[in-house]
């Protein structure tokens, strides 16, 4: 297990969550996941990294990936200015992670907690959620109460929408 997996399961052992991890190939989009059948052991959300227009504000937004995102309306929702994508450098500042890598696991890298969690009220009624470890050559299977477990242990803000 390398370096990046173990902190992100270093820290769920330290919150006593359980989980299941499933090392495989690198994979850069759902329909990759899904080639390999990872879906099966749970829900797969998408996470995006988005910024506000003036790049003041940033976003991990976590969604089903059956869905599509409609950007206007989710600004909508968080009451902010016109959302865009973060550069590879926000990303890596703001959260340690590469692109193909984005993860809600990447907030414990996000030290001063201002990366804002915007969570799909959909995936609420999911069991299992599968995210990768900061790495997309992994991915970590865990509970839904502990994801929000994990997510409230970081620290940033949290609000739920409907995507």
């Amino acid at each position: 297990m390398n370096e990046v997996i173990a902190k992100v399961t270093d820290r769920l052992n330290a919150l006593g969550i359980h989980y299941e991890l499933e090392e495989h190939e690198a994979v850069f989009t759902i329909e990759a996941i899904i080639s390999l059948g990872l879906n099966a052991k749970g829900m797969i959300p998408v996470n995006l990294f988005l910024r506000d227009a003036n790049g003041k504000r940033h976003f991990l937004v976590i969604h089903d990936g059956e869905i599509h995102t409609d950007l206007k309306k989710l600004r909508e929702q968080i009451g902010c200015t016109r959302l865009s994508f973060g550069s590879d450098e926000r990303l890596m500042k703001h959260l340690g992670l590469t692109k193909g890598s984005v993860s809600p696991f990447g907030l414990i890298n996000n030290a001063n907690h201002d990366v804002e969690v915007v969570i799909d009220a959909g995936i609420k009624n999911q069991n299992i959620l599968g995210f990768h470890p900061n790495t997309n050559t992994a991915t970590v299977f865990i509970s839904y109460d502990d994801f929000i477990k994990f997510i409230k242990d970081c620290g940033n803000q949290v609000k739920f929408v409907n995507c």
